[in-house]
């Protein structure tokens, strides 16, 4: 079977498609750009008010051109693809380009109108030369309180959209330079920790202004007309870019799908039920068989069910493309209305952007592209963002707080390498919240944040390891929700690989040391959803995030690399002998060692079904 290109239609030659400019000019133009985005990003990161912003970076920034097309963002958040090609544009269709003045910003949340889910805001505004409309400048950040039927706006058992914050259509927040006092004064009233609000909205302003000044800079040299030609052939390299892979491809068609274990509100799962078609040199994800759209907030709206799949096909294929809206052109994805992939009003979402997104991507990344590129596919990560939400108010100065906290997990083992330990879900490029930060700002103490040992998918290439969390509450009262996956169904191994383990929430209450789940505890549904629950001073909750599937038969890892996992805490002595078939001489104080002979009769054993 033919392979993909490895590297595409070379940017760095010297000719040029069409009159404009070289592909060396090119090159070093888009590179500008993305530099642009990365100051941007910069500028928000340092002087956010919320750690969600200054250390997870959950956020992405955007230069559009004078159409509003998506021409560079920077590589921080591959979750907000999606949204960074259309909420920007829906703002800029529906309120009129010609509407927009010098200094104005606009501001919208709406999942129906582009966006991904409420907490993420997406703020644009225009870049004028003499008078004349030249680009656009944009970023999408998630807000850590929205208000809404929770502290942290992750309502996990919402039952529609007006359960799960303010929803704000596309709206003007300055005024030609000046803010709009009134629309401030509507958001931060609906926001339990307005001075946060205004903080981060403030970062993503200042964000825009950098990002004015730097395109108002290349506008500068090259003119108006000038760079949006640029911009164009920018576009038209991506295309050229995806088509050129897409076309490496063997035709047909391929199937795949998974599911969510349940929405928070009923104890049913909901299918995802994928389709690719490859035909010549275009793409189709087709998800029309999919469920119906759940009634808690897993659903996702139609841009989180495309950066999904763009995602997904991105890791796999177009490694060095510039991700902007000409990689979409040659792809399509079909998401009926009404079912999970594309969720209508009034249906609750917010998980959608961070359970749901995961899911599809590592469907169409691990489940059906390996049907196609297996040295190129992974297994399946712990595939949950762990959302775990809480609010209330600090004893130590009587300030209202709440926070949303991510967890890393483990993800899948591959072709070449084991799967990263600790790391935030592979569909984003958030970090997580060091413990220092965590307890300076909130009434918690940690007992332990460590790697969940031994728990790995085994395989050729092992899954990565979660990591366990310890905390105790320090405030008279803290009100916590979470949304996750990963209880019922564990993280899938390809080719052999071992499936990873799984999610658990467990809390202990004060002065016992016996664990046990939320929903035992209090009653719950859901094991894994659960909205407004009240701990009190000294109860403990333990988070277990899942590890990663393994790749390939673990009877074929390399026992040296055994060796080093037990040596380094990853994997028991246990496990090495009995799932690995490895056997070691000697003792941890003295030195461990393999032993081949051993190994090898063991591992001949096991795959004749003795051992």
């Amino acid at each position: 079977m033919t392979g993909p290109s490895k590297t595409g239609p070379a940017m760095t030659g010297t000719s040029s498609p069409g009159d404009g400019i070289d592909r060396v000019g090119l090159t070093l133009l888009y590179k500008r750009v993305r530099n642009i985005c990365d100051e941007m990003a910069f500028a928000m990161m340092r002087t956010a008010y919320s750690p969600i912003f200054s250390e997870g970076l959950d956020f992405s920034t955007l230069v559009l051109d004078r159409r509003g097309r998506l021409i560079a963002t920077a590589g921080i958040n591959p979750a907000m693809l999606g949204a960074s090609l259309y909420a920007a544009t829906w703002i800029i269709r529906e309120v009129g380009p010609e509407n927009f003045a010098e200094g104005d910003i606009f501001v919208h949340n709406d999942p129906y109108r582009g966006g991904s889910h409420l907490p993420e805001h997406m703020m644009v505004a225009p870049v004028y030369s003499d008078g004349e409309l030249a680009a656009f400048v944009g970023n999408i950040a998630h807000l850590a309180e929205i208000g809404g039927m929770a502290p942290g706006s992750f309502a996990a058992t919402a039952t529609d959209i007006f359960q799960e914050g303010l929803r704000i259509p596309p709206t003007k927040l300055f005024d030609r330079g000046e803010p709009v006092q009134d629309i401030w004064r509507i958001m931060l009233a609906n926001h339990r920790t307005p001075n946060n609000s205004w903080g981060d909205l403030h970062a993503m302003v200042g964000s825009l202004r950098v990002g004015e000044r730097r395109v108002g800079g290349l506008i500068a040299e090259r003119g108006v007309d000038g760079l949006n030609e640029a911009f164009e052939q920018i576009l038209d390299y991506a295309e050229a870019y995806m088509r050129s892979e897409i076309a490496a491809l063997p035709d047909g068609i391929y199937t795949g799908e998974d599911c969510m274990e349940d929405d928070g509100i009923s104890d049913r799962s909901y299918w995802i039920r994928s389709r690719i078609i490859v035909e010549g040199d275009e793409l189709i994800f087709d998800y029309s068989k999919s469920d119906e759209q759940a009634v808690g907030p897993i659903n996702a709206p139609y841009v989180v069910t495309l950066s999904a799949s763009l995602n997904g096909l991105l890791y796999v294929l177009a490694r060095d493309v510039p991700v902007n809206a000409g990689i979409v052109r040659p792809v399509k994805v079909v998401a009926p209305a009404g079912t999970i992939t594309c969720v209508r009003l009034p249906g609750p979402c917010v998980g959608g952007q961070t359970e749901f997104q995961p899911r599809i991507m590592e469907l169409v990344l691990g489940q059906i592209l390996s049907q196609i590129l297996p040295e190129r596919a992974a297994a399946a990560s712990g595939n949950t963002s762990l959302n775990f939400l809480f609010g209330g108010v600090d004893p130590r100065n009587g300030e209202y707080y709440a926070h949303y906290h991510f967890e890393g997990m483990g993800w899948g083992g591959r072709a070449d390498s084991d799967g990263n330990s600790a790391q935030i879900v592979p569909h984003a490029n958030c970090r997580n919240t060091p413990v220092e930060i965590f307890e300076t700002k909130w009434p918690w103490v940690h007992e332990e944040y460590s790697l969940n040992d031994d728990t790995g998918g085994a395989g050729r290439h092992r899954g990565g390891l979660g990591v366990r969390r310890v905390m105790e509450v320090e405030g008279d009262v803290i009100t916590v929700s979470a949304l996750s996956e990963r209880m019922k169904r564990s993280p899938w191994g390809l080719f052999g690989g071992h499936d990873g383990s799984r999610t658990a929430l467990e809390v202990a209450p004060a002065g016992s040391d016996a664990y046990e789940t939320f929903q035992d505890a209090f009653g719950l549904i859901s094991p894994s959803k659960f909205t407004n629950i009240r701990l009190r001073r000294g109860d403990r909750v333990r988070i277990t995030s899942p590890s990663g599937g393994g790749y390939g038969d673990p009877l074929e890892r390399d026992p040296a690399k055994v060796l080093a996992d037990v040596e380094l805490g990853f994997v028991s002595r246990v496990s090495a002998e009995s799932v690995y078939g490895v056997v070691l001489a000697g003792a941890p104080d003295d030195g461990l060692a393999v032993d081949e002979a051993a190994t090898e009769a063991l591992r001949r054993s096991m795959r004749d079904g003795v051992a």
